[in-house]
């Protein structure tokens, strides 16, 4: 999953990441002309205003020029950006749509409804201030934004001081935000809070060079002089230890003394004001389609059952003897099927990148030139933390790396990492990330690699079953490892719903998961404390995994022996990332095209 993008993404969501004062002129020109100018105007306002206002987003997408800033947050800010949405979202349905070409008739399409989205988030200002979430939030922002901080130079480094210095403002702006919610009823759930108090205290060392706040410190540029370099160090070390520790420990203080005592056992979004609402447009907007809660549940359930069918069958094939739950505590124990070592791990993800790599001109017609790294996850993040992956800069001055959790190595098996390297790295999240960056003829928007989660995730969950015309789940072990993965995602639908739509308790949802796929339960509690903090999002997955499954097959039976897979993959991942009902019509028009 992309989970280095999840807190600033949902901060940007739950703000209202758009705004503009400057009115719509057109031009004196043909109405066509006119039209695309002003669209395109309106893109690039937008566009420059989100680097000024959210310049930690500007960092991740390689733009540098306001590193030396934080997003402000304070109510008066949110108000403000609330109110000048609706002016943003008027100009767009301004420009007349049958004026446009068609890529840009999409590019109108899209930008409206992401703003519409904003609008509809804001009409929910105490849930979306209830920001911390078992996944990260203010409490690991700023660690997670210091890994992609440059440091080349004595400048940059300057901008990362002046980041430091204000971090406890920005700090006081998010405690004040989770107050204010908790005051309106939205507490997270105890045991997501537990987890928060463990991310926190992973970063309150009182060394500041054993914090992850110092990792850029540790790679300040060559170019850099000595005695320089040892100036900016001592900087960071005082910077680390008088702003930045003092803000995690208020963050902390709040957690423990104020939110903990008034956490519900578990976060069903029935048991909050509005929440029934609330959940509604989570699954609107992370599926990008009007399925019911109750529609989504039984899909899963479907799914599962499916998939727990070819699982058993793995099982049989391989002979071994006894229950489904004995054939699962076999794979998960016995020395066999694991590494020895977190840098066997790591070297055994690398591997299969590798053999990867070499194996996609199989399937598609063109490929991005984005490199890609696997590298080991930050400590902080926990050893029940689930693997992500970080997209490459929109300008090409950062590779994408997927990040693997070596701290878990006893609890990660062999017949497990081919799906999952196949689903973050390549054909997953990397190409299908990388490539929409490199697409130069649309707007910057949409190639920033976000925002569709049912595409995103759904891409990379189909990647998974490429993996088998890939030379890969050669053996029946990872085979049965690919199978679990997925049914894990048909879970998710089923929890999901059944937490925060039907009223499903933590513990009913780990018993489901963990008896439905076999999956380790450490790592179920983890994830459905991921799913209770943030509703919604696990749904996207399969829904889409779902809908490109049924777009390929839809263009196989139009096309007959004309269909090749190759240009259809190009197809869909060459308009960057889409609501699933805009990648429909894509698609169809695609198939109208091969037809004529």
């Amino acid at each position: 999953m992309m989970a280095m993008f999840l807190p600033l993404l949902s901060r940007l969501l739950r703000a209202g990441l758009l705004a503009t004062t400057v009115a719509l002129a057109v031009p004196a020109m043909s109405a066509d002309e006119a039209a695309t100018k002003a669209l395109h105007a309106l893109f690039d306002r937008q566009w420059q205003w989100s680097a000024e206002t959210f310049p930690e987003f500007a960092t991740y997408r390689g733009d540098h020029r306001f590193g030396d800033r934080l997003a402000d947050v304070s109510p008066e800010a949110l108000a403000a950006r609330d109110r000048m949405a609706a002016q943003f979202l008027a100009e767009a349905r301004a420009i007349p749509a049958e004026r446009l070409s068609p890529t840009d008739r999409v590019s109108r399409e899209m930008f409206i409804l992401t703003q519409q989205r904003f609008q509809d988030i804001a009409a929910f200002p105490a849930a979306r201030g209830m920001s911390l979430r078992a996944l990260g939030g203010p409490q690991t922002q700023l660690a997670e934004l210091l890994q992609v901080t440059p440091v080349a130079n004595a400048p940059q480094v300057q901008q990362l001081l002046s980041r430091l210095a204000a971090w406890p403002r920005r700090m006081d702006q998010e405690i004040a935000l989770l107050r204010a919610s908790a005051a309106a009823g939205w507490v997270p759930a105890r045991d997501v809070l537990q987890r928060v108090l463990v991310q926190l205290d992973a970063q309150l060392a009182d060394d500041p060079e054993k914090t992850p706040f110092w990792t850029p410190f540790r790679r300040l540029g060559s170019a850099i002089a000595a005695d320089e370099r040892a100036a900016l160090q001592r900087a960071g070390r005082e910077a680390i230890a008088t702003q930045v520790l003092p803000a995690q420990r208020r963050l902390r203080a709040l957690v423990a003394d104020e939110l903990m005592p008034r956490a519900p056992a578990d976060g069903s979004l029935t048991r909050y004001p509005g929440g029934d609402r609330w959940y509604a447009l989570q699954v609107r907007l992370n599926t990008t389609t009007e399925l019911t809660p109750q529609q989504i549940h039984d899909i899963g359930l479907r799914e599962l059952a499916r998939l727990r069918g070819e699982m058993e069958a793995v099982m049989h094939e391989v002979k071994f003897e006894g229950g489904f739950d004995r054939f699962v505590q076999h794979l998960n124990t016995d020395p066999h099927f694991f590494h020895t070592s977190p840098q066997a791990l790591l070297a055994g993800y690398r591997e299969i990148a590798k053999r990867l790599d070499a194996e996609m001109p199989r399937l598609f017609a063109e490929l991005p030139r984005a490199p890609y790294g696997v590298a080991e996850m930050p400590a902080h993040m926990g050893p029940n933390r689930a693997e992500y992956y970080n997209g490459p800069a929109l300008d090409g001055s950062r590779a994408g790396f997927f990040f693997a959790n070596t701290m878990a190595w006893r609890q990660r098996p062999i017949w497990g990492m081919e799906t999952l390297v196949a689903h973050e790295a390549m054909p997953g999240h990397h190409l299908q990330i990388a490539r929409a960056t490199e697409l130069r003829g649309l707007p910057h928007f949409r190639r920033s690699g976000f925002g569709y989660t049912a595409f995103t995730e759904g891409w990379a969950l189909y990647a998974e079953t490429l993996g088998f015309e890939l030379g890969l789940y050669t053996d029946p072990y990872s085979r049965f490892g690919h199978l679990q993965w997925q049914a894990f995602r048909a879970a998710r639908l089923v929890v999901d719903t059944g937490i925060h739509a039907l009223g499903w308790s933590r513990q009913r949802a780990v018993d489901f998961v963990a008896e439905r796929t076999g999956v380790n339960r450490d790592f179920v509690e983890g994830e459905i404390d991921r799913y209770t903090s943030q509703p919604g999002q696990a749904l996207a997955y399969m829904i889409g995994k779902l809908k490109f499954d049924e777009l390929r097959d839809r263009a196989r039976a139009a096309l007959g022996p004309r269909f090749d897979i190759r240009r259809f993959h190009n197809a869909v991942l060459d308009h960057g990332a889409l609501p699933l009902s805009v990648l429909e019509q894509v698609v169809d028009d695609w198939i109208a095209a091969q037809k004529s």
